[in-house]
Order: structure tokens, then sequence, then C-alpha cells
């Protein structure tokens, strides 16, 4: 059975302030809504199934931008957001960690029964995915999260993650439902990556399908097994550094917040009274929505929309969070009845940042960047999970990107 990607992540502790917590869910209950109505119910499955999608979204969200609380925070906030609404959304959201892992069978079989969905296979496909990533592949990792996604019309997404003690780190598993037609037509496109352990066979009766394909996979040549796969790990280090970040896409970004007048664009965009730094956050949140995967191959990029609650790279700026929300709540009701001015002018911002991006060629400015995000946090409310952020004293020039 074919996993679609998997992540390494440094182990994070802790737990999400409240006042963090609730944006993420109406944020990302948003920008889901907006999928739905974009593109359709399963590319909202296809995004979550791609780490580097998962990890983008995250960051944009206002969470640590690499760490293992990336995981269980997200799937937190969606199935807040999503199953509350679920019947008109068509989307639904089981599993979480620890004890409400093992209440997704239970929660498979009630939707089951509203939807008229199989049950018994939904279950079937859940108790696997978490064997194969748990018992078949001996990687090291011990499953304590799992969330199952699923649409009214059957497919399937899945997300859990492992922990490994002696290693410090979290390892998150993706998986896609539509990829099960190539499980039987091309067996190796499976696991691949840095070796952490031997590949048991699964001792489950009801496994002996998988079974069979990890034996195969044994059998395939690893080069083409990698092109089947997509992987990421997350250094170890815990501040956003320069070398994390696509400098070329990100000065795309400032510019068509910074550089251009705000009279540009209001017009455009039809958000009159979003300064620059709101339109900074909507960008990234446009990519998030209608970016192409070649745009999240640098995560980190996106915790520039909101920052981070461990102040890295900057204290989430509360005030620009909330009007991101407003914004993107209001676009998507609209859209809801017909009125898609508002959805079209969010979707102009990404398109407008990449034609930046195609002729940007920006001075060194990553630091100085952070350095201005930190020093005018307050002004927006900044916010880390030690307190508000302090004004301070004003260092160096402008930012100038060119």
């Amino acid at each position: 059975m074919p996993r679609s990607g998997y992540a390494d992540l440094p182990l994070h502790y802790g737990r999400v302030p409240i006042w963090l917590a609730e944006r993420m869910t109406k944020l990302g209950g948003s920008i889901v809504e907006a999928l739905v109505l974009e593109y359709g119910r399963p590319e909202v499955l296809k995004r979550l199934s791609d780490p580097l999608w998962f990890q983008a979204f995250g960051c944009v969200l206002g969470m640590d931008w690499h760490s293992s609380g990336i995981t269980t925070s997200v799937m937190g906030a969606l199935k807040r957001a999503i199953n509350p609404i679920s019947k008109e959304l068509g989307i639904y959201v089981c599993g979480g960690r620890g004890k409400y892992s093992r209440e997704t069978p239970n929660e498979l079989l009630k939707i089951a029964n509203l939807t008229g969905l199989d049950g018994d296979a939904l279950v079937r496909a859940s108790k696997l995915t978490a064997k194969i990533d748990n018992t078949a592949v001996q990687d090291g990792f011990q499953l304590y999260l799992h969330n199952f996604i699923l649409t009214n019309s059957g497919e399937w997404a899945v997300v859990q993650q492992g922990l490994n003690d002696i290693s410090a780190t979290a390892r998150r598993y993706h998986w896609h439902s539509i990829k099960l037609t190539r499980f039987i037509v091309e067996p190796h496109a499976g696991v691949c990556g840095e070796n952490q352990g031997q590949i048991l066979n699964l001792t489950d009766n009801n496994a002996s399908a998988t079974r069979d394909s990890i034996m195969q996979m044994t059998l395939e040549n690893p080069d083409r097994m990698l092109g089947e796969i997509r992987k990421m790990v997350m250094p170890r280090h815990h501040e956003v550094k320069s070398t994390d970040v696509n400098l070329k896409r990100l000065g795309a970004v400032l510019t068509i917040a910074h550089e251009t007048q705000p009279k540009d664009f209001e017009s455009l965009l039809l958000l009159e009274g979003s300064g620059p730094r709101t339109i900074q956050s909507l960008t990234l949140v446009s990519e998030i929505i209608y970016g192409t995967p070649s745009r999240f191959a640098d995560p980190a990029r996106y915790s520039f929309a909101h920052g981070g609650k461990d102040g890295h790279p900057f204290p989430v700026p509360l005030k620009v969070y909330d009007e991101t929300i407003a914004v993107l709540k209001n676009s998507v009701e609209k859209a809801k009845i017909g009125f898609t001015e508002k959805q079209k002018a969010i979707q102009q911002l990404s398109i407008m940042a990449k034609k930046v991006e195609d002729s940007f060629v920006p001075r060194p400015f990553f630091e100085e960047m952070v350095a201005k995000e930190r020093e005018e946090s307050y002004k927006y409310g900044g916010m880390t999970v030690l307190g508000k952020a302090q004004p301070q004293r004003r260092k160096g020039q402008q930012l100038k990107l060119f």
C-alpha cells in the first residue's frame, strides 16, 4: 500500500495557547472552505497528503515552523473547524492524538451510517495504515497520533505521527487513497528514505497484501522508487535561517506588500483598509490555496505570514492574523452565494507575486527583514508563549529589497 510521503521533525513539547488555537481553527477552516469552493473536496485530501504543503500550511497558521507540534495542532484545528459543518462541506476528520486515535473506528462507522459509505472498508484502511507505519516498517518511530480524513464520496487521506525517544524526533506519515489504484498496478510505489531500522513482514493475517507488497518493494530499483515519494527532513535548528527560505520568492511577496502603493491595488483586491502587513500575510495565504506543488519546497517561507508562537521568525501578529481571517472568511461567504470578486482578488495576489518573482533580484535582506518584524511586532499585537511583544529600540535602516 503506497504512502504519499513523510517528514521528520524535531520533537517539541507543550501546548498551543488558546489565543493561537482559536485563530488556527478559524483560518484553517476558511482555507479548507476556499479550497473546496475553488477545486473541490478531492483537492483538500491531495494537499493534506503532501508533506511539504502540510508543513507550509502549519507555518501560515502561526505554528513553530519545523516542530512536531505542527501535526497535532493543525489536525486538531481542522477537526474543530470542519466537523461542525461536515454535512455542508462533505469532509470529515476522525481520530487525533492518544486516546482520540483509538476512537477512529467508531467515528468512521458513524460517518458511514450517515453517508452510506462502506464503514468496514474505511475502518480496515485506518487500521492498515497505522499497522504499516507502526509495525511493517520498523524505523524506530512509535505512533501516537492518527487522523483519518474522508469525503462523503469515500476518498480518504491519513496523517499520522510517530515518536523516536532516542533521536528526539517525530516522523509524520501521509497517505492518500487515490494511490490505491497504483498499489495494484505498481506495487513499487512505496516507502523510501534513510535507513533507520529493519523492514519486517506484518504478522497480521488481514495485512497479507501489504506484506506481499513490502517484499516486492525490496526487489525494485531504489533509484526508480525515489521518484515515487516525497520526503522531507526538517533541520534541527529552532530559528528560521535565510538558508531555509527561498529569498527570491519571499522578496517577491514583500515587494507586493511593501513596495506597491496601497491605492494601486485597493481597486484590484477590493480589500479596502488592508495595510501592507496584512497584504503580506494574505499573499502567503493565497499561495497556500492557489499555489502549485513546486511552491512549497521551502515551508519556512510561510512563517512570514503570521510568525510563530515561539517567536521565530517573529511573534504572532494577532491584529494582522485577525484581519487575514476576516478577509478570507468574508470572501468565502460571498463566494458561496455567487459573489466571487474578493475570492478572485485573493487569488490575484499569488499571481502578482509570481510575476514579480520572475524578474526579482534582491540584495541581502533577510536579517534586516526579521529585525524589522520583531521591532514592529508590538504594533500588530505580537504574541508568543512568553507573552506580549514589547517595543524595541529601532536599529538599522529602512527595509529596502533592491
